[in-house]
C-alpha cells in the first residue's frame, strides 16, 4: 500500500458535533492497532514514513491509523474555538478508538504521539478509569512529556495561527521551513513530501467558516492556504503562568500512573522538552527509554530511518 484510505469518525461536542479524519494504513482487519498522532499545528499525514515501516515490518498484520485531530487536515473545525484543547481530543480519541474496535476488535494497542499527540496521549494511558478497549501496551513519546519549557511555547504561540496565503507549493514549502527549521536536516524530496499535507487550495476549503474540503471544487494550482483553522490558537494564547504550572502538575500524575511500556524521543536540541525533564521522566512513572537524536531539536518529524526504525523496533520487540 502506497496511500493510505481516509475514514471519519463523528465525535461529540457543545455546539452539535464534529467529525474527524483518520488515515489508515496496513489491515483493517488486523487485531493489532498502533494510533499515531500528530503535534499541534501539523496532520495525520506527517506518518506516513513510520507508517509504511509498521506495515512493513508486520508483514501487513497490523493497522496504522493516523488521525488529522479536529481543526487540522481533512477532520472539521470547532464551531467554538475554546475546545481547541487535550480533554477534547482525548474525547476525540476514545471516540475512534471505540469505532476502530466495532469494526474490528482490538487485541492489542500501540501509541505514538509527537509533540500535542503525546499530550493525549499521556491522558489515554494515565487514567485509567478511561473506557479503552485495550490497555496501551506500548506508548512513544516524541519530544514532550509533562513539563514545557515556557520560551518554547512563547516561540510556538508566536507563529500559529498566523495563517498564509502561498501562489505555489514551492513558496508554501519555503514558508513552513522557515518555521521548522528546528525538525533537523531533511533532503528536499522529504521536506517536499512533508510540505505537501500542510496546505490545501484555497478553492476547496468552504467559505461557510467549516473548514471542511469540498471535495467537489476544482483544485487548481493555487492559492495554497494552511490546513489548519486558526482558531487552535486561541486558547493556547489564555494560558497564564499560573495555568501553565496547574496543567504540569496534572500531567505529571498522569505520566506517574502510566504502566504501559514508554519510549521517550528527544531532539537533543530541542527547546521544548528540557533534559531535565526527560531525565526525570526516564526515573519516575513507567521509566521511559530515552533516545536522543542529534543536530535535531523540536520535534524529530519520523521520516528519517534512523527515526522511524527506533520506534518500529520498539513497537515489535519481544
Amino acid at each position: 500500500m502506497t496511500e493510505p484510505t481516509l475514514h471519519f469518525t463523528p465525535c461529540e461536542d457543545a455546539a452539535g458535533g464534529h467529525r474527524m479524519a483518520w488515515w489508515q494504513w496496513g489491515d483493517a482487519t488486523a487485531s493489532r492497532v498502533v494510533v499515531c498522532v500528530h503535534g499541534l499545528t501539523r496532520q495525520g499525514r506527517d506518518f506516513d514514513e513510520l507508517a509504511k515501516a509498521l506495515v512493513v515490518h508486520a508483514g501487513g498484520s497490523v493497522r496504522v491509523v493516523c488521525p488529522d485531530v479536529v481543526g487540522r487536515g481533512q477532520s472539521d473545525w470547532l464551531r467554538d474555538p475554546a475546545g481547541y484543547q487535550i480533554p477534547v481530543y482525548a474525547a476525540d480519541m476514545l471516540a475512534l478508538l471505540a469505532q476502530l474496535h466495532r469494526e474490528q476488535p482490538i487485541a492489542t494497542l500501540d501509541y505514538v504521539g509527537t509533540s500535542m499527540g503525546g499530550l493525549i496521549g499521556m491522558v489515554l494511558a494515565g487514567n485509567r478509569e478511561l473506557p479503552l478497549p485495550a490497555p496501551i501496551r506500548r506508548l512513544v513519546l516524541n519530544d514532550v512529556g509533562p513539563a514545557l519549557d515556557p520560551d518554547a511555547l512563547r516561540r510556538i504561540g508566536a507563529y500559529v495561527g498566523q495563517g498564509g496565503r502561498y501562489a505555489s507549493m514551492a513558496d508554501a514549502a519555503a514558508a513552513l521551513w522557515s518555521l521548522s527549521a528546528t525538525f533537523g536536516p531533511h533532503t528536499s524530496a522529504q521536506w517536499a513530501e512533508l510540505s505537501r499535507h500542510m496546505v490545501a487550495p484555497s478553492a476547496q476549503r468552504n467559505a461557510d467558516g467549516s473548514g471542511k474540503v469540498d471535495a467537489d471544487a476544482a483544485p487548481g494550482d493555487g492559492p495554497f492556504v494552511l490546513h489548519y483553522d486558526p482558531a487552535i490558537a486561541v486558547p493556547l494564547r489564555a494560558f497564564t503562568p499560573e495555568s501553565t504550572a496547574q496543567a504540569e502538575t496534572v500531567m505529571w500524575a498522569l505520566y506517574d500512573a502510566i504502566t504501559a511500556q514508554t519510549l521517550l524521543l528527544r531532539g537533543a536540541q530541542s527547546d521544548l522538552l528540557r533534559p531535565a525533564t526527560a531525565a526525570a521522566m526516564t526515573q519516575r512513572g513507567p521509566r521511559a527509554t530515552l533516545v536522543e537524536f542529534e543536530g535535531v531539536g523540536h520535534a524529530p518529524t519520523l521520516v528519517v530511518p534512523d527515526q522511524y526504525g527506533a520506534i518500529t523496533s520498539f513497537l515489535f520487540s519481544p
